[in-house]
């Protein structure tokens, strides 16, 4: 890690938190641990990493060290060419992992945002592959982790090779709405954390595009817009929408690999 890295992480740590009392744990852990089990896990977390809007998590090249649960917060992972152009890979949100770009290597492939002022606890892998050596269902969780990346990144090739425009933007907002729900939030409203630029590099349009396809949406009563504000009005002609594209009833997630 370089000294400017160092120095962030030592401005932006807190103090532990167990995952026992978390209420994300749902989402990050399998069920079926025993307080023993999960007092082993909390051992692991070292910190709770505060970091600020537009800071960076991690960099491409920086070591493969440890994975990153977000506990609150919003992300982007991006990749960037030598003339500086960037390609946002994915985002994500609490209950969501980042960081599993690194195993192969040993070193990231991407860069990750925050999109907002966040927390993540921070788990070396080490540590982690150690213990899910131990305990089968933290070992099966793990695996289903990086399995649903894989499928992931799948949907999103189709969804940029077969979809036009309007309902590569449906499917977002879709994936965005449920992925919400199942945190507890409303699945008819939402506030993008992310610029109209950022979803146009994700989605492979340009930020025109974007425009136009939210105006669109909203014109036809399916959606309202209000900056960054965004409500669904008609779900049932936003899935007809993406079920159109598909050529049958099948969808998809959109997060994608780099997390």
């Amino acid at each position: 890690m370089n000294a400017r890295a160092a120095t962030t992480l030592s401005r932006t740590t807190a103090p532990n938190i167990a995952c026992s009392n978390c209420s994300l744990r749902a989402l990050c852990l399998p069920l079926r641990m025993s307080d023993a089990e999960l007092q082993r896990l909390d051992a692991l977390v070292e910190t709770r990493r505060i970091v600020k809007r537009g800071q960076t998590l991690f960099r491409s090249g920086e070591p493969f060290e440890a994975v990153y649960a977000i506990r609150s917060g919003f992300f982007k992972t991006r990749l960037s060419s030598a003339a500086g152009q960037e390609q946002v890979t994915g985002f994500q949100m609490a209950g969501e992992v980042l960081g599993l770009d690194g195993i192969s290597s040993d070193a990231h492939q991407c860069d990750a945002v925050a999109l907002e002022d966040s927390q993540v606890c921070v788990i070396r892998y080490s540590q982690l592959e150690a213990l899910a050596r131990e305990f089968s269902d933290l070992q099966r969780q793990f695996h289903k982790v990086m399995s649903r990346e894989i499928v992931n990144d799948h949907g999103l090739m189709q969804l940029l090779g077969n979809r036009r425009a309007e309902a590569r933007l449906a499917a977002f907002v879709l994936d965005l709405t449920r992925r919400l729900q199942s945190r507890g939030f409303s699945a008819s409203a939402l506030v993008l954390r992310m610029t109209r630029e950022e979803i146009g590099t994700y989605l492979g349009l340009t930020l025109e595009t974007v425009s136009r396809c939210f105006s669109k949406l909203q014109s036809d009563g399916v959606l309202q817009v209000r900056r960054r504000h965004v409500s669904v009005l008609d779900q049932p002609a936003l899935e007809r929408i993406v079920s159109r594209a598909d050529g049958a009833g099948t969808q998809h997630s959109l997060r994608t690999t780099c997390a």
